[in-house]
């Protein structure tokens, strides 16, 4: 018997009753949406600018009602661009494609650009400000310093799954995947101003939240009824959705959301990282059609995981298995995209898919923006407009 299974069991032992019915909208099998995250700066300075407000009122409809798929965010200095539903990486992309030059016909007359990385190189906390929303306050009200410091942007893509008894094998197994993932996007190698020695700054500090990082190691949904419960009674969450795991149900929309990425320059790699994050999802799903058993990594080994691809990014060696085999994480990667090729023909999103070996090829985000502050002599300003020009012109 595993740990979680034997944790549930004690649970049930102890005659803990499921108080919360968590319920879960099934979704179209392994479609997929994305959301991005956007970063507004000045284009000269690149400094961070606090006009959300002004940008997302330039998009309202003729009968002044809000952007369906651009939102705002927790800091007026993002806005979020999020696709609709689809059955393939490619529409999803397109939608973003499409948003973000919507975006851009509102911000170029303000002479105000776009980038998107887990942190920005240089800004400072102090000068941002909380977007006017009632859950946004009460979280930093809470949350204080740390809330205050999430200066992070991220990519979020959600995997629709028919049924909810799928979702805690496939997220389980998921987790096997993570510092792939992890070190492909990783983007946040600056904070405040100073180089931290990490690929992703961001996934430590989002991980300060409460009820952020990795998620518990459940073994079904009613055992994240029971935990939803716990928190709801205790009065550490009031809605499902701000249990803000790294890998998540999203009961809602019927989907995994894999948050761990950190944010992403060009819609090449968004692509990639979404056809690698739908293609597992599918293939995973398709073995536990098939009676097969999925990965299932020890929490321990996961964490672990995740704090070497946060820290050496594409030149972590991650554990692969429980026997604590250690393997070069770009090596491995390079394996998995064989193996998965067939998933992703299927999908149709082998192209993207493809597009992880640019990003091996030119390297992770990370790795760019290093390449940056070394050739300038550590000009920060000059790595935030590179940002903004790959944005802007794609990695390709």
């Amino acid at each position: 018997m595993n740990q979680a299974k034997h944790l549930f069991s004690v649970i049930q032992c102890l005659g803990w009753g499921a108080l919360v019915n968590v319920s879960f909208a099934p979704s179209a099998r392994s479609t997929v949406g994305i959301e991005w995250e956007i970063a507004l700066i000045d284009k000269q300075s690149g400094e961070l600018q606090n006009v959300a407000d002004k940008v997302l009122g330039e998009l309202y409809g003729p009968d002044f009602s809000a952007h369906p798929f651009i939102t705002g965010e927790l800091l007026m200095n993002t806005v979020e661009l999020v696709s609709d539903v689809h059955n393939t990486v490619g529409g999803a992309v397109q939608d973003l494609r499409g948003q973000l030059a919507e975006v851009r016909h509102v911000t170029d007359p303000l002479d105000i650009d776009l980038i998107c990385s887990g942190s920005h190189p240089f800004a400072q906390w102090q000068e941002q400000v909380v977007s006017n929303k009632a859950r946004y306050h009460k979280l930093i009200e809470r949350t204080q310093w740390w809330g205050r410091n999430m200066m992070i942007w991220g990519i979020h893509v959600h995997v629709g799954i028919e049924d909810k008894s799928k979702v805690f094998p496939l997220l389980n197994a998921l987790l096997s995947y993570y510092p792939h993932l992890q070190a492909l996007s990783a983007s946040s190698p600056f904070w405040a101003g100073e180089a931290t020695g990490y690929a992703s700054n961001r996934a430590l500090m989002f991980q300060q939240l409460p009820t952020a990082g990795l998620p518990y190691d459940l073994p079904n949904w009613e055992s994240f009824e029971h935990y939803v419960d716990d928190l709801t009674r205790t009065g550490i969450i009031d809605v499902v959705s701000e249990v803000r795991w790294d890998v998540r149900p999203a009961p809602k929309w019927g989907t995994i959301e894999f948050r761990a990425c950190d944010g992403l320059s060009t819609a090449e790699e968004i692509g990639a990282v979404a056809a690698l994050t739908q293609s597992l999802t599918e293939w995973f799903s398709a073995k536990l059609d098939a009676g097969k058993e999925l990965p299932h990594l020890k929490p321990w080994f996961v964490r672990e995981n995740k704090w070497r691809s946060a820290r050496y990014g594409l030149d972590a060696t991650i554990i692969i298995d429980n026997r604590g085999t250690e393997v070069p994480v770009r090596e491995h990667i390079h394996a998995l995209l064989s193996q998965l090729h067939p998933t992703a023909e299927k999908l149709g999103c082998a192209q993207e898919l493809e597009h992880i070996n640019l990003i091996l090829g030119k390297g992770a985000s990370y790795q760019r923006q290093l390449a940056v502050f070394e050739e300038t002599k550590g000009d920060l300003r000059d790595v935030t407009l590179s940002l903004a020009r790959e944005l802007r012109n794609g990695l390709s």
